[in-house]
């Protein structure tokens, strides 16, 4: 190399001679020099741009200069997939040094866990929840374990830091700092996103101190200064109006060619992949609902393979290693622009080869929606990472989870183990009231240790259930003989279905042969043909602000910077017509229809729709129906009535109401008092920005036809 970036000369001798390397990337480069000096750092680059070893080089090189011992470092990541796809790469690297690296996650057996703990790892490789896992296990001295410990590197850190995982990661590494005694140096690495600084800000936490902090982003244009122009790639926008046809166009394209088919459910997955096998194509799927197994052997064969697909969730959109990819496709349009530009970064890696992404859109819906999310790509717009607010649960949560810990804590001392973490500032002594009170904690002493109602709520499979910040949707294991093939929703056990039932896994159909209802197992033999998928979808939190603007603007006339083919050009031409009624640019529709019924056209997204249904209730529908793009007004609202009443609506907006389902989903919200649990969800559905921007938009009254 033409230098060695001040790492460790054993270090550099192998980048040069074992991997081959000229000489490092420029991200690789850029990250030694903070890395080696202790600073927390966010590594920015695309997919496969290099992250990993960005973060581990210098930090290894640290390693041996400062002579650390015992478990020194954790390597964190959101899937345990991802784990044991990195685990092989930094077990090389490690061995330069004649250091060792082991997993620990669910999925490592008891005899692996015994080896870990009686001969401890350099560098571990878990998750969250298995790590406060180990931080309450009575077979883990965590104090002697992590006595060593100086540095964290959290991998995909955007997949942390926009849910709870990310509250609950935080105050892990906060309770685990309190054990060390010391600071750690935290690492992020992601993909590109809207506010790299307030991130890294983030994911510091407040036992940084002085330590300094800095965004290493060589790779990437400037989310401040973009360059002109769309950015790079091949992309393509079809409408092709059916599952059935989307599988058609995959088989009848780029044949010879290795193709990662993204959808946007579980089902898709598996209708599209039984539909591209029934036409001859070899096809493996990929899915959260098929077992650890299975999409292993469809990954290691993908990955093999050449001329083929593979069929997957976003289960596949993190950095996980499927081999050299030629294409992505996309069924309808993601969430968000970071989770397409996850998905585009799978290619492009060859040199010679550009990053590109075929949109197969199947309803105009999502055609819209799929132009609306490449109008902001093209402008260089990448969604914020902000972590979710008010996250009282997870306090509720992380108390119940210390005294497992610790056995007994003070009852005005506890605070201190998260050192100020923002959550844990105000309010907690309510929570450890309602805590008491209702048995989750008992109380002697001055000292809090678990209760019986935690004991009965949480304690199955010694507490495993608390370390676990989402509530999954109860399915049934499915198996064929003792092979276990994934799991489906309880409702296609449940409901009448003329004849013997089948079931759609793995891409092909079952016969359902005998269902175990005590063990929520379900047994099955191969059929013909026939079978169902069914996944409950609990995650779904409607478009944002930002994309229902963009949709807004593609009705406008703005068309996105990409290749639209004759399909995709003349559904959006009809849709553009369909829905001109229900658009100007000069403000926002209220629409009176043949029927009578009054529906206000915001464009605002699902949450910001919420806050205004929630602050307008003299106007708007008792039932208060909306959805992203409008609101249902009551049908007596004259012009008049309106301006009058809402009149004053931007000073005075409110939360809204969250339902009892919803409060329900709220994991651990029964270990908060009521109204808390409510705030708590209703700060999380709100929106307030983007409803009083609409609330500033004028409006005109029309009736339809």
């Amino acid at each position: 190399m033409s230098t060695d970036a001040g790492l460790d000369p054993i270090v550099v001798h192998h980048i040069v001679n074992t991997l081959g390397w000229r000489d490092l990337r420029p991200l690789q480069r850029a990250a030694s020099e903070p890395l080696l000096a202790g600073h927390d750092a966010l590594l920015l680059a695309p997919t496969a741009g290099g992250k990993t070893e960005a973060a581990m080089f210098p930090i290894l090189s640290r390693m041996a200069a400062e002579d650390w011992s015992g478990t020194s470092v954790l390597y964190l990541c959101p899937l345990k997939a991802l784990l044991n796809n990195l685990h092989p790469r930094l077990e090389r690297y490690a061995s330069w040094l004649g250091r060792r690296v082991a997993l620990w996650h669910g999925d490592v057996g008891a005899s692996q866990r015994r080896n870990v703990l009686w001969q401890r790892p350099d560098i571990l490789l878990t998750t969250p929840e298995s790590l406060e896992s180990m931080l309450v296990s009575v077979n883990v001295d965590h104090r002697q374990f992590f006595a060593g410990l100086r540095a964290v590197v959290v991998d995909e850190v955007h997949a942390f830091a926009g849910d709870d995982r990310g509250w609950h990661l935080l105050a892990v590494l906060e309770r685990l700092t309190t054990v060390v005694g010391r600071p750690l140096q935290r690492v992020g690495l992601s993909a590109t996103v809207g506010n790299p600084d307030q991130l890294l800000h983030w994911l510091q936490g407040p036992s940084a101190g002085q330590r300094r902090a800095t965004v290493v982003a060589p790779d990437l244009t400037s989310t401040h200064t973009p360059a002109p122009g769309p950015p790079p790639g091949e992309i393509e926008l079809d409408y092709v109006g059916s599952v059935a046809n989307a599988a058609t166009v995959i088989a009848s394209l780029h044949a010879g060619e290795k193709r990662l088919v993204f959808c946007e459910s579980r089902q898709t997955v598996e209708e599209l992949g039984a539909l591209l096998r029934g036409k001859g194509v070899t096809t493996f799927l990929s899915h959260a609902s098929l077992s650890a197994d299975e999409r292993r052997r469809a990954e290691q064969a993908f990955a093999e393979a050449r001329d083929c697909v593979i069929v997957s969730t976003s289960t596949l959109e993190l950095g996980i290693d499927v081999g050299d990819l030629d294409r992505v496709i996309q069924i309808e349009s993601p969430a968000t622009v970071a989770s397409f530009l996850q998905r585009l970064g799978r290619t492009g890696r060859r040199a010679g080869t550009m990053r590109n992404c075929l949109f197969l859109t199947t309803r105009g819906e999502s055609l819209l929606s799929a132009a609306a999310l490449l109008h902001l790509w093209g402008q260089h717009w990448v969604e914020p990472i902000t972590a979710p607010p008010e996250p009282r649960h997870i306090v509720a949560q992380q108390i119940l989870a210390l005294c497992l810990q610790e056995g007994r804590i003070g009852d005005q001392t506890w605070p201190q183990w998260w050192n100020g973490l923002d959550p844990f500032r105000a309010g907690g002594d309510v929570i450890v009231r309602h805590l008491v009170e209702h048995g989750y904690l008992n109380r002697d002493g001055g000292m809090l240790f678990i209760g019986p109602e935690a004991e009965k709520r949480f304690g199955r499979r010694h507490f495993m259930d608390l370390t676990a910040v989402f509530t999954g949707p109860p399915e049934f294991t499915v198996l064929t003989g003792r092979t276990e093939l994934g799991r489906v929703d309880p409702s296609l056990l449940t409901e009448e279905v003329p004849g013997e039932r089948r079931l759609l896994l793995t891409g092909r159909s079952w016969r359902v042969t005998y269902v175990d209802w005590r063990r929520r197992r379900c047994f099955v033999e191969p059929a013909d043909g026939g079978g169902r998928a069914r996944w409950l979808n609990q995650g779904w939190a409607g478009q944002s602000y930002e994309l229902t603007r963009a949709t807004r603007e593609v009705l406008l006339g703005a068309d996105p910077p990409v290749k639209l083919t004759r399909r995709a050009t003349d559904r959006l031409a009809q849709e553009r017509d369909e829905l001109s009624s229900l658009i100007h640019p000069g403000g926002n529709t209220i629409v009176r229809d043949e029927k009578g019924d009054l529906r206000w056209w915001t464009w605002a997204g699902f949450r910001a729709n919420a806050t205004l249904a929630a602050t307008l209730s003299e106007v708007t529908d008792p039932m208060h129906r909306f959805d992203d793009y409008r609101i249902r007004l009551r049908e007596d609202l004259t012009p008049s009535k309106w301006r009058e009443l809402t009149a004053d609506a931007s000073t005075r907006l409110c939360l809204p109401e969250p339902n009892d389902k919803a409060l329900r989903g709220l994991k651990f919200s029964e270990a908060l008092p009521p109204r808390l649990a409510t705030a708590t969800l209703a700060a999380r559905i709100a929106d307030l920005s983007g409803a009083a921007a609409v609330l500033a938009d004028p409006v005109r009254f029309v009736s339809a036809g």
